[in-house]
């Protein structure tokens, strides 16, 4: 199910033109607007990618903590 929202492209380059923009301006950036809300729901992450996304980070905090510590040791055993 996608989630849409409704923007009336007309109304905003009227506006646009009645602050002064000129009439190609103000369809260009009614456009390049109305194509950036056009995000879905389905385009957004989920509870369920951002906890796979913590478990991943989570695991890599780990290796590099193991590492630095395996790094620290080797230093101090030569020194």
């Amino acid at each position: 199910m996608a989630t849409t929202i409704t923007f009336d492209t007309l109304k905003f380059v009227k506006r646009l033109k009645a602050s002064g923009f000129a009439e190609e301006q103000a369809e260009a950036l009614s456009d390049a607007f109305k194509e950036s809300q056009e995000t879905t729901i389905a385009d957004l992450a989920t509870k369920s990618d951002l906890k796979e996304l913590e478990m991943r980070l989570t695991f890599r905090m780990g290796l590099m903590l193991a590492a630095s510590i395996g790094i620290v040791a080797a230093l101090v055993k030569l020194l």
